[in-house]
């Protein structure tokens, strides 16, 4: 499967919205598109809609990790939408819900 992502602004939140696998054949894609909205709304909330997204591995929650960074550096913040209970509970097993906010909207 494939990784698509897009770029929107919901209300008056960016947000990245994902859908597919985020795995080692698609880190490149999934860390580009976060990083490029971070960086284009600098000092702003970027959200990351997860809830089209079937797998997410290892390298995938560094990337989360290293785009929540990238946000804090430039004053702003970077948080998860996700509604799936498999992948909520790996973000929680995890503990990655401790470094970033995980939600079940954007609004």
């Amino acid at each position: 499967m494939d990784l698509r992502t897009s770029s929107t602004t919901v209300g008056d939140v960016p947000t990245v919205t994902v859908d597919g696998v985020v795995d080692l054949a698609s880190i490149a894609v999934f860390r580009d598109a976060l990083l490029r909205t971070v960086h284009a709304n600098s000092g702003q909330l970027v959200v990351v809609d997860l809830d089209g997204v079937a797998a997410l591995d290892d390298s995938g929650l560094g990337v989360l990790l290293g785009a929540a960074a990238a946000a804090r550096q430039a004053d702003g913040d970077l948080e998860i939408v996700c509604n799936e209970d498999r992948l909520r509970v790996r973000l929680e097993r995890t503990r990655l819900d401790r470094a970033i906010t995980v939600r079940t909207s954007i609004s």
